[in-house]
């Protein structure tokens, strides 16, 4: 089937998509019914036909898949077919681009990696076709298009989700700082063995032969974790935009909620809502965060290896009380 947005239907963008599932009768049935209506024929690479309407194109495929995009599909598929047609199951227009998507298996994601203040925390949740499509339903996406109200709600719902398996890990604080000040310390390396745990754990609760996360290295870093822990009969596979996939987002959503509860309880401790990110605002809660507790409790709640937590503890002149080594200088592009 081509790729969206390439294929010959002159599909009118941005509008209604719906995707039937018809035998071979009602494919040649319907086939008859636009065709005596007036609707005009037209050529689509691979399809079985293709007609022309007012207000919506009809491509049936031969895998018995019928796509019906435009403005009028709702009055299409619910008023204009005959009700024998209209019977068959309605499927999500992603589920015939990406089956996969909605076979068994884990979606693996993070929350945290930017944010100066907050531990990074991992997810996995693995899920079958039932769960995933109630997810989609209930409006589960990727998690950085979410407000955190709604994270948290909808991370309840997936972790409630009868035959499903979700786990996390994170590194407290003080640990992760202590892990990301030894030499050689990397932080790819240490968000695939974290990734690989919270695989590991959920694996043990619901077996699956595959898993997708969002590339984050060109190296098969989580792969090898994986390896040393004696799991290697599982595909984990890897690909930009990988939230694309619904139980990758749903991972997206657990990590975040854990990431959000973390914050809160950082907060708590702080006197006030902390920032994410690693901008002004954040600056200068380090910078009180300093003034109040002391330079070494910086640590209890920032990634000490950014170049911001530096920065703040320079422009306080408390580098001899904690002593961050310097940052390398940032390329300059450029003549």
């Amino acid at each position: 089937m081509p790729k969206r947005g390439q294929n010959d239907e002159e599909k009118p963008r941005g509008l209604s998509t719906y995707t039937l599932k018809l035998d071979d009768a009602k494919m040649e049935r319907l086939r008859s019914i636009l065709s005596g209506r007036g609707w005009e024929a037209f050529d689509v690479a691979y399809a079985r036909y293709a007609f022309k309407g007012r207000d919506c194109n009809v491509t049936a495929y031969g895998s018995g898949k019928l796509v019906v995009a435009g403005k009028g599909t709702e009055e299409f598929v619910t008023m204009t077919l005959e009700p024998e047609v209209t019977k068959a199951p309605v499927l999500g227009y992603d589920e015939v681009l990406h089956p996969e998507w909605f076979e068994p298996h884990a979606g693996l994601d993070e929350s945290g990696k930017g944010d100066l203040f907050g531990p990074v925390v991992a997810a996995t949740v693995i899920a079958e076709k039932p769960a995933i499509e109630a997810w989609v339903k209930a409006g589960v996406k990727d998690s950085k298009r979410i407000a955190d109200s709604q994270i948290v709600k909808l991370d309840k719902l997936i972790r409630g989700t009868a035959g499903t398996a979700v786990a996390t890990c994170l590194c407290g604080m003080p640990r992760y700082n202590l892990l990301m000040s030894r030499p050689h310390a990397n932080l790819n390396r240490l968000l695939a063995w974290q990734h690989a745990t919270a695989l590991a754990q959920a694996l043990s609760k619901k077996r699956v032969a595959w898993g997708l996360l969002d590339q984050f290295s060109k190296q098969p870093l989580a792969q090898r974790e994986l390896s040393k822990m004696g799991i290697r009969d599982f595909d984990l596979r890897m690909r930009t935009r990988a939230e694309e996939d619904p139980v990758v987002a749903a991972a997206s959503v657990v990590a975040r909620a854990e990431y959000v509860r973390r914050m809160h309880s950082l907060s708590r401790r702080f006197g006030g809502p902390l920032q994410k990110g690693a901008g002004p605002l954040v600056k200068e809660q380090a910078a009180r965060i300093i003034e109040r507790f002391g330079a070494r409790a910086l640590g209890d709640f920032a990634k000490l290896h950014f170049r911001t937590a530096y920065e703040v503890v320079l422009a306080a002149g408390k580098l001899d009380e904690l002593p961050l080594p310097k940052p390398r200088e940032r390329m300059q592009w450029g003549g």
